[in-house]
């Protein structure tokens, strides 16, 4: 039966790939996107006609309590996708990425807890809460570390999920994806700055390459959002989903090349560099608790995964500017 559904975020990389997902298995899905003088929903704009059809759009911003009330009312799922993402951003502006992913977080938490109707919401983690792996493969017992101003926001914003499961049960479950890529991924992230660059130039500028990232195609995550969603023995829980293998960022230059058919130069910049005791040497997940709660199993290979990112970005390359470092 399809349920009455929020997903904050929804314009977003991520977020727009569940939406579409939760409005295809027929759920009634209303998507909260960031105000803009523009009326620029994002990647909803880029889902099929019928599917956008289907979707109610609230228009606010996650800072504004009231905003986040509205968009919650009614709701029996929410999906928390809604935040501040980009690391080098959250360097230059840590204030704004705090009152976004941690002020916000907690307007969501809040809305959900007065609610008449809630049955479930599923807050957005990230694989770099843990920083540089102590140990792998990296399980939900791991400590955590914030090697970032972004990471620390999203150990505060789970430390609130929980803590409002505990203290006022609101049924509350954690999704923590390693590094996801896809279509509709923007530059900020490094195989779409890899994959534009790669078509429309001979050399290819990158940061540091020996860092290792598990790897997990958007697909394969959204519906990691939808089983943690229904499945009751994942409340009050954090847990990871990933590939479980990871690799170095120069073996995904080869790996990409290997799509396009050529090698690919690289060079390095500093400037693409994070400080050194920001930089995240490892990830790699350990999905023995989600196996165990819903069965997971990603379907997408890498190279599968990047095959069709690398189709996609071929086919809208005048959404990237390959010649600018995107933060």
């Amino acid at each position: 039966m399809g349920k009455a559904v929020l997903v904050t975020g929804a314009g977003g990389f991520i977020g727009s790939h569940l939406t579409e997902r939760l409005a295809r298995l027929g759920h009634r899905v209303r998507a909260l996107v960031r105000y803009n003088g523009r009326d620029d929903r994002g990647w909803l704009d880029d889902l099929p006609s019928d599917i956008l059809a289907e979707i109610e759009v609230h228009r606010g911003d996650l800072k504004d309590p009231d905003a986040v009330a509205r968009a919650v009312e009614g709701r029996e799922l929410v999906f928390h996708l809604g935040a501040l993402i980009a690391i080098p951003y959250s360097y230059q502006n840590p204030f704004d990425v705090v009152q976004t992913n941690v002020v916000g977080t907690a307007h969501v938490l809040d809305a959900c807890r007065r609610s008449s109707v809630l049955e479930r919401v599923v807050l957005t983690s990230t694989s770099e809460v843990y920083g540089t792996a102590q140990y792998v493969p990296i399980d939900e017992k791991h400590p955590v570390r914030g090697q970032s101003p972004y990471a620390a926001t999203k150990i505060a914003a789970d430390a609130l999920g929980e803590s409002y499961h505990r203290s006022f049960g609101t049924p509350v479950s954690v999704l923590r994806p390693f590094n996801t890529f896809g279509p509709r991924q923007s530059a900020r992230a490094i195989i779409p700055t890899i994959i534009s660059q790669a078509l429309t130039r001979p050399v290819v500028k990158l940061g540091r390459l020996d860092p290792r990232r598990d790897l997990t195609y958007v697909k394969d995550t959204a519906e990691a959002f939808v089983s943690i969603a229904g499945c009751d023995a994942a409340l009050g829980k954090v847990v990871n989903v990933g590939r479980g293998s990871d690799v170095t960022i120069g073996e995904l230059v080869e790996r990409i090349g290997a799509i396009l058919g050529k090698p690919i130069e690289v060079e390095t910049q500093d400037d693409r560099v994070r400080p050194s005791a920001s930089e995240v040497e490892r990830l790699q997940a350990g999905t023995a608790l989600a196996e165990s709660l819903w069965d997971w199993r990603p379907r997408y290979s890498l190279d599968d995964g990047l095959a069709e990112t690398v189709a996609w970005i071929r086919d809208h390359l005048d959404r990237f500017r390959p010649d600018e470092y995107t933060t």
